[in-house]
């Protein structure tokens, strides 16, 4: 009886672990033939193939790129310093922007849970929704050509960053030093200041360097749709056919991304 028992939960065990096997074939399966549909249908059906051409019109394509437009290099300073500048003045605003929206967003400390954390969950969506190229059309037909709206575009689409990682920081704080300072009689900025802040600070400096370390990247492309730095210079070699300058432009964006990763090295270290 008892051999019978165990006979018969051994071939449970064995039918179970048997189904669930050829469950997961049929998954990687289905993802094989998933991957093979989407290389069917976005690369080999939807490329030009007729235009690609051998190796030989492909070196052409790269000589014309080099070598680098060096008489270019004058021109380039100052888009440089506007683009650090974009990049560094859109993390500021960001910054100040996403404190209020962490507060309404983080769940144990937004004020009118029902009304403000719905809002501030949708600035921080609709911020990371939007990519920085549509912001930029946005603030260049509202406020007009140059840098400042590259600013904006570059805050806006930082808030969402930031403020979410810091609104989850808020929500996974110790409750221990809330609570012994609401014990003794501590009021609500009083809890914030010295029961919170300390808590999320390294993660909130630690996000704020990162989201300037990206916004570099991010401020270069800006002056494709008008908002100013080497993103325009770029636009305005490519429109010319001078390749050689692209060429140019794109060793200063480089150069500029290069001096942003070490300087956000050193400030996370000498910070956090």
């Amino acid at each position: 009886m008892v051999e019978a028992t165990i006979q018969q939960k051994t071939e449970s065990i064995i039918a179970i672990r048997t189904r669930r096997k050829a469950i997961r074939y049929m998954v990687y399966v289905g993802l094989v033939f998933l991957v093979l549909w989407s290389i069917q249908s976005t690369i080999i059906e939807d490329t030009d193939w007729d235009r690609i051409g051998g190796l030989k019109s492909i070196s052409q394509g790269v000589k014309r790129f080099v070598p680098p437009d060096f008489s270019l290099f004058g021109q380039l300073v100052k888009p440089t310093i506007e683009t650090f500048m974009i990049a560094a003045l859109g993390t500021m605003l960001a910054i100040v922007l996403a404190i209020p929206v962490s507060w309404f967003a983080a769940h144990n400390i937004s004020p009118f849970l029902p009304v403000t954390y719905p809002i501030g969950r949708a600035i921080m969506t609709l911020s990371r929704s939007v990519h920085e190229i549509v912001w930029g059309l946005i603030f260049v037909s509202a406020v007009g050509l140059g840098a400042f709206p590259g600013i904006i575009a570059v805050g806006m689409r930082s808030i969402g960053f930031i403020s979410k990682l810091t609104a989850e920081a808020i929500e996974d704080i110790d409750p221990g030093p809330v609570e012994a300072i609401k014990a003794v009689g501590g009021n609500w900025f009083q809890v914030v200041l010295y029961g919170i802040v300390p808590q999320i600070l390294p993660v909130f400096i630690g996000n704020a360097i990162f989201q300037w370390d990206i916004n570099i990247r991010r401020a270069t492309i800006m002056g494709l749709v008008g908002a100013g730095g080497l993103g325009l210079t770029f636009h305005r070699q490519l429109v010319m056919y001078n390749y050689q300058g692209v060429t140019t432009v794109i060793i200063a964006i480089l150069c500029l991304i290069g001096f942003g990763e070490v300087c956000s090295y050193y400030a996370r270290k000498a910070i956090i």
